[in-house]
């Protein structure tokens, strides 16, 4: 077990690490023991925060080269490379994951997309504009474009991949000149806690990133309403971001929202039925299941149905569910005792609603928060067909035409990301431009990479993050006219 005792649990706020009023417990998910104890950010606090985060803004980091910028988000890597067996680890004691994914896939994520914007940095440019002259006149007009930093920018971030998901939004935010506070949720903070002390040994102005572990309601709330944080950019459930919404739109607050889903994985007849199953059963059970991009509506054309859900049982069942610091674990624990009981919860209601129990469907017994993998068989208007789980519970549903297929799979208020499993390239085009999703995967799930944006439609949220998109939320065109 990693040793935790030295790490800072308080406030990160202009440069330095502080204590706060009040505190708050986390557990370990594998056992249900008492893990650590947080600083818990307070209005003032977060006041603080934005006062460090505007005076950065405003001097050293605001007046450092583009290019030096750059050369931190790269120092900021290197570091997380280095550490990345201890930065693994402490994501995984936090909220339940199997240490190996974590190295393997996770905190890669966050060093590419730190490298792949560190990149960008001296290369944000505006435009020139062709224009008509001055009021129409023949008068000419030497017209552009700057694209400016927000300012002070706000990042909250979830518990299921907190590394990778907060690289989404510091790298971006500070290659473009942004200085950020930084709120981790409460089950998963030590990792971000951690990174925090990366920034500081890797040279970043005081104040340029700020840390406030805490409760979302407090800390969370009072950066939604603070009129010094131009931009809130969250991941999480569909609830909580309507409220974010709501609280950024008193001060015109801009925002990015990755909120929730429930993606379809369209499995057609002429798919490739070993790689679809294996690729639908990584969708359904890979991080527990708790990804807003979890594919846990299979459709399955009618003619491979049954192989389909065959295939899904016996991944099932393959699961290893124990320990995530046992090489031989392929599923932790749930994050924490309530996120357990509702997924619990749904699996009771499948089986009310008359869906059939492939594999699963139920929580073992012992200690930790632990569920079984699950596979239904069912109908699209079922609850489990319609709400986000958040956990390793799938609902296999068949089709018999791409008609039926597109309409099952846009039948749902979500519309994060879709898969598409099948071997005739007009169908899979075709088809992808017929989904509602803001992400298609082809015969591969939810494949992310720093150059591809993310984001949804409906009620999986507004904005993108990543790619080239990534820097065009992180900043402001202004239109600079002048009359020659």
């Amino acid at each position: 077990m990693i040793d935790i005792s030295h790490l800072h649990t308080g406030l990160f706020i202009g440069g330095e690490w502080r204590d706060a009023r009040d505190t708050f417990t986390t557990l370990n998910p594998a056992t249900g023991q008492p893990l650590a104890d947080l600083a818990a950010a307070s209005e003032n606090d977060v006041d603080a925060a934005v006062d460090a985060a505007t005076a950065a803004f405003r001097g050293e980091w605001g007046a450092l080269q583009p290019s030096r910028k750059g050369l931190l988000l790269n120092k900021l890597a290197d570091l997380v490379e280095r550490d990345i067996e201890q930065l693994a680890a402490l994501e995984s004691l936090d909220m339940g994951r199997p240490v190996g994914a974590s190295a393997a896939l996770m905190i890669p994520n966050l060093i590419g997309t730190l490298r792949y914007y560190a990149g960008w940095a001296d290369k944000i440019n505006g435009d020139l504009i062709g224009n008509d002259g001055y009021m129409g006149s023949p008068q000419p007009v030497h017209a552009y474009t700057r694209r400016e930093a927000l300012g002070v920018v706000g990042a909250i971030i979830p518990w299921n991949a907190p590394l990778m998901i907060l690289g989404w939004k510091i790298g971006p935010a500070l290659a473009c000149g942004n200085t950020v506070i930084i709120k981790p949720a409460e089950d998963a903070s030590l990792a971000i806690l951690r990174f925090a002390e990366l920034v500081d040994e890797a040279g970043f102005p005081a104040g340029t990133v700020n840390v406030l572990p805490g409760v979302g309601k407090v800390a969370g709330e009072a950066m939604s309403l603070h009129p010094g944080i131009k931009k809130i950019s969250f991941t999480g459930s569909t609830e909580t971001g309507r409220a974010i919404l709501r609280n950024s739109a008193v001060n015109f607050k801009r925002t990015a929202l990755e909120l929730g889903g429930k993606a379809p994985q369209i499995i057609f007849d002429d798919a490739n039925l070993e790689a679809a199953v294996q690729g639908c059963a990584m969708g359904l059970f890979f991080n527990q299941g708790e990804v807003c991009a979890a594919g846990t509506r299979v459709l399955a054309h009618r003619s491979v149905y049954d192989a389909v859900l065959d295939g899904l049982k016996g991944a099932a069942q393959a699961q290893v569910i124990g320990d995530p610091f046992d090489p031989a674990t392929t599923m932790g624990p749930l994050v924490n005792a309530r996120q357990r009981d509702r997924v619990v919860d749904y699996m009771k209601k499948g089986a009310n609603e008359g869906a059939d129990v492939v594999a699963g469907g139920s929580a073992p017994e012992g200690p930790g928060f632990f569920v079984e993998p699950t596979v239904l068989a069912g109908r699209n208007d079922m609850t489990v067909a319609r709400e986000e789980i958040f956990g390793p519970v799938g609902i296999v549903i068949p089709f018999d035409s791409d008609d039926e297929a597109i309409a099952l799979a846009n039948d749902n208020q979500y519309g994060l990301s879709a898969t598409v499993w099948t071997s005739d390239v007009s169908r899979a085009h075709t088809v992808s431009a017929r989904v509602e999703a803001g992400a298609i995967g082809v015969n591969g799930w939810s494949p992310l990479a720093p150059q591809l944006p993310w984001g949804g439609v409906k009620a999986s949220g507004v904005g993108r993050e990543l790619g080239y998109e990534g820097i065009l939320a992180y900043t402001e065109p202004k239109t600079v006219a002048v009359v020659l």
